[in-house]
């Protein structure tokens, strides 16, 4: 019987859902799934330029495991890059460091605001449209 997977810390949630290709009509489309601890392996390597070592202890995972999980996410990058497939980015074994909120308006990302009064205060684009997406 095989061990549970322990939730990957992300840091901070993708601004988007996903990517769509150019030039492809929307119904003749097929995905693939990015879940977001490949989305977090590829953020922290490639966008922050950490090392692998550094990249996971931010993740909270042994650094095999972190090679394994990016070997994936890039798989999955390059497939859908060649084969015109969109990316989703959704799922997976994680948990955030930080509670983070959404505006359903305008899709900003907001991290730890107490109550909805208090984005307010901060002038937080949308207060009364965020919604939790930890909780999703």
């Amino acid at each position: 019987m095989a061990r549970p997977e322990k939730n990957r810390k992300i840091l901070q949630p993708p601004i988007m859902k996903g990517f769509k290709p150019y030039g492809i009509p929307q119904c003749k489309m097929e995905s693939i799934r990015l879940s977001l601890e490949e989305y977090e392996s590829i953020r922290l390597v490639n966008y922050e330029m950490l090392p692998q070592k550094e990249a996971a202890v931010h993740m909270n995972i042994s650094r095999p495991t972190l090679t394994r999980i990016y070997n994936k996410a890039l798989k999955n990058i390059t497939k859908a890059f060649i084969e015109g497939k969109t990316i989703e980015i959704e799922g997976g074994n994680y948990e955030f460091e930080k509670d983070w909120y959404k505006c359903r308006k305008c899709h900003k990302l907001v991290e730890e605001v107490e109550n909805k009064s208090i984005a307010k205060k901060k002038k937080i684009c949308c207060a009364e449209e965020l919604i939790n997406i930890n909780e999703l």
